[in-house]
């Protein structure tokens, strides 16, 4: 959290970079990045914030680059003013007026296909009192690589632009790759109140977004200032994203879906592993 009760001028930098790293094991691909990774930084300001956003397009890119903010208010939210060509640099000031999570990606021709090679993220407009405290957060957003080879086709794996137009995802990701939650489990104590902010950098799939075990003690659906209660699982749109809030009540490993199963397959699923005492009163095996 900010932890500061005023609005600041507040500087962000990203610079676009075009990355060949490993979907799974001995299977690469050609991302399009922010910050060299997939997805770009988790940006944080709080709302009545001027942002001030420079966007520089390495020199060693093959296509222009730019960036749309959901959190923007001002045509293309950002990307008519943001489009770079490899090696240039641009800046442009807007004010956080709306308080939420959203979702933020490369707004630049074809729109999709920059978006599918992982250009997106989530900027963060904490209200004016901030929000409730928790122990842990984590950041998390859903994605879809178009390869031309099948899923678990090995060697390197170029866009295929009709699965891209047809909406046939080979790879339904979190963070970018296969298992980066299960390399990267989200780590928790029994106790612990934890809140994922959660995106779907689309481009085109709906994320029936769950975690196994647990159930979301407060969710804020599509950016809302307030939370619904006792949600099992939540509807995060293409380009959308949510913020769920729970408790960790019994220790163990509570498997992250997208609850349109078939996805898990195509690499959809992650982990939370939570340490701590077990809880008898609350799950408990009976002989």
């Amino acid at each position: 959290p900010l932890n500061r009760d005023h609005p600041e001028l507040v500087h962000v930098y990203l610079k676009t970079q075009e990355v060949i790293a490993n979907i799974a094991p001995d299977i690469s691909f050609n991302y399009w990045t922010f910050n060299g990774s997939v997805p770009g930084p988790f940006i944080r300001v709080r709302v009545g914030d001027t942002v001030e956003l420079t966007l520089e397009n390495d020199a060693s890119s093959s296509m222009v680059h730019s960036i749309d903010l959901h959190a923007v208010t001002g045509p293309g939210g950002g990307a008519s003013l943001t489009q770079v060509g490899p090696g240039q640099k641009k800046a442009f000031r807007f004010k956080a007026l709306n308080p939420g999570l959203y979702v933020y990606h490369c707004a630049s021709q074809n729109v999709p296909t920059h978006m599918s090679n992982g250009m997106y993220g989530l900027i963060l407009v904490e209200p004016e009192g901030g929000l409730p405290a928790v122990d842990k957060e984590f950041y998390v957003m859903q994605g879809e690589l178009y390869t031309k080879g099948q899923v678990g086709e090995k060697g390197f794996q170029p866009v295929d632009p009709f699965k891209i137009l047809y909406e046939k995802p080979e790879y339904v990701i979190f963070n970018g790759r296969t298992n980066s939650l299960i390399d990267h489990s989200l780590k928790v104590n029994v106790g612990d109140n934890v809140r994922l902010y959660v995106g779907n950098g689309g481009v085109s799939l709906v994320s029936s977004f769950h975690v196994i075990g647990e159930i979301f003690d407060s969710v804020y659906h599509e950016a809302a200032s307030e939370p619904t209660h006792n949600i099992q699982s939540t509807l995060i749109p293409a380009g959308g994203a949510a913020m769920t809030d729970f408790g960790i009540e019994v220790p163990g490993s509570y498997v992250i879906v997208d609850h349109s199963l078939a996805r898990l397959d195509k690499g959809a699923w992650g982990a939370l592993q939570a340490q701590g005492e077990q809880n008898p009163d609350v799950y408990v095996k009976v002989d």
